[in-house]
């Protein structure tokens, strides 16, 4: 369904609908490039316990463009999605860039949250250097410098510019590689490369959340596969040092997506901590 969500139509879908279950919303990553595909994918499985709400972010996939595309936009985004769920608390859950968004959430609104997953993300930009490197090192990719800089640093040109380099960078997402799947995901995706740019050209500058974390009062889970190029695992061990009581799984056959890599251990994961945190 689309929703009107601070002025902009978000595309949002509700997973589950058992009577007074809680709710969790679900942030995807990739602005810009990602959708609601990727936490249906992760978390659809777990809505026979929870409403599952998961939505095309401002800027993505269905979703309108009217900006900003910042930070403390996408976070009011959220929480318009509580507010219209009807929830006065709920679970966090957000994927690589989309943990950022649930970190700013967790620390601008502490008092609503059962607890926060957070899969293959990052307390800081520390992690663009790092997946600048893993990206060159690479043995599956023949990195062409200019395209690899223009992502990194938010210049893509247009769209086709974007699905180009998009495309050229998908090997490095999986724990194997499948030139099919590449294919697939980069002829079926939405290209806002407006979003992108200003993801990756200013938000990140400024993104660090490390002094601020220690303050985080949910209990936590924090997932990261081992081969994950773009946020390493130090991203995820530094998160986990960070926020008090946390919890952190290392999956040894991820790369940058567990759910999608090993789904039956994810799904055993995510449903163990949240009935042991989140169902009261």
């Amino acid at each position: 369904m689309i929703l009107t969500i601070n002025g902009n139509p978000l595309d949002v879908e509700m997973l589950g609908d058992a009577p007074g279950a809680p709710l969790l919303i679900a942030h995807h990553g990739a602005p810009g490039l990602g959708s609601k595909s990727e936490p249906q994918m992760a978390f659809g499985p777990i809505s026979d316990l929870f409403r599952v709400l998961v939505f095309d972010a401002r800027g993505s996939g269905k979703s309108g463009d009217q900006g900003p595309f910042t930070h403390e936009q996408w976070v009011a985004d959220v929480d318009a999605l509580r507010e219209w769920a009807g929830a006065e608390t709920f679970v966090m859950a957000g994927g690589s860039y989309g943990g950022f968004i649930a970190m700013e959430y967790a620390i601008a609104h502490p008092e609503r949250l059962r607890a926060m997953v957070l899969r293959d993300t990052s307390a800081d930009n520390v992690h663009h250097d790092l997946a600048i490197d893993n990206a060159r090192s690479s043995d599956r990719v023949d990195i062409d410098e200019d395209m690899l800089m223009r992502m990194m640093e938010g210049r893509i040109r247009d769209n086709q510019d974007f699905k180009d380099s998009w495309r050229a960078l998908l090997p490095l997402y999986g724990f194997t590689f499948d030139p099919a799947m590449v294919e697939e995901r980069a002829n079926s995706t939405d290209y806002h490369f407006a979003t992108h740019n200003a993801a990756f050209s200013q938000n990140l500058a400024q993104y660090d959340l490390k002094a601020t974390l220690p303050g985080v009062t949910c209990p936590t889970l924090v997932t990261v596969g081992r081969t994950d190029w773009i946020t390493p695992v130090s991203c995820s061990e530094h998160i986990a040092e960070l926020i008090p009581e946390s919890q952190l799984v290392i999956f040894e056959k991820s790369g940058h997506s567990p759910p999608s890599d090993e789904p039956e251990l994810f799904q055993q994961t995510v449903r163990e901590f949240l009935k042991a945190h989140a169902l009261y």
